[in-house]
């Protein structure tokens, strides 16, 4: 997805504990997250030192419970089980970290997403086809094949792990502005109408 952007970009990788604390929030997680995500990079080397570390967490919440990614097969399909048909919660953080100054700048973004009713044999399917093992939540609403979500009206890149209108918002508040029309490749990409774009950037919607 960044590649959307026409930024230059490496990617590092980096280890982290995942666990949420006791009673922690969905927002509160995500965003602690990013910040772990952004430092560790940081602190991991081969960043530029005029350059940004961009770092992002997304989590799906039902109820009081927080969908990480699965860790197998069963676990992969009591996630799908207990989304179907349901409406539940992606939050997606990210994170702006300037190792030059210090900096850190963060966003949220939440969106509502409906979940389709269906079948087990589809989620036997689409669990074999090895798709949801690295989602949270289990399903990524961008598979053509499995297509879990109905009915969604906000922020598509959101809850597919990084929302590049956040992005935009949040880079210009550390006087970085786009080079390309983000919103517009993002559409484009998607193949999405997306219904919230202006909103998030005028900074009057979560997502």
């Amino acid at each position: 997805m960044l590649t959307w952007t026409g930024w230059n970009f490496i990617v590092q990788p980096v280890n982290v504990d995942e666990s949420p604390y006791s009673g922690e929030i969905a927002g509160d997680y995500v965003l602690r997250m990013a910040e772990t995500k952004a430092l560790r990079a940081a602190a991991g080397g081969g960043i530029h030192h005029t350059g940004i570390v961009l770092a992002a967490d997304t989590t799906v919440v039902t109820g009081n419970k927080l969908l990480g990614k699965p860790t197998g097969q069963h676990e992969a399909a009591e996630m799908l089980r207990e989304l179907r048909g349901r409406v539940h919660q992606v939050y997606s953080a990210i994170e702006i970290y300037s190792p030059e100054d210090g900096r850190l700048l963060s966003d949220l973004c939440v969106s509502p997403v409906s979940m389709r009713e269906y079948s087990d044999s589809e989620i036997e399917e689409y669990i074999e086809s090895g798709d949801p093992f690295d989602k949270a939540g289990a399903y990524a609403i961008q598979n053509l094949v499995f297509r879990p979500v109905i009915n969604f009206s906000h922020c598509y890149a959101s809850v597919m792990g990084l929302p590049l209108c956040h992005l935009v918002r949040t880079l210009r508040k550390a006087g970085i502005e786009p080079i390309l029309d983000i919103p517009m490749a993002c559409q484009e990409n998607l193949h999405y109408a997306c219904p919230v774009f202006d909103r998030i950037l005028q900074g009057k919607d979560p997502g």
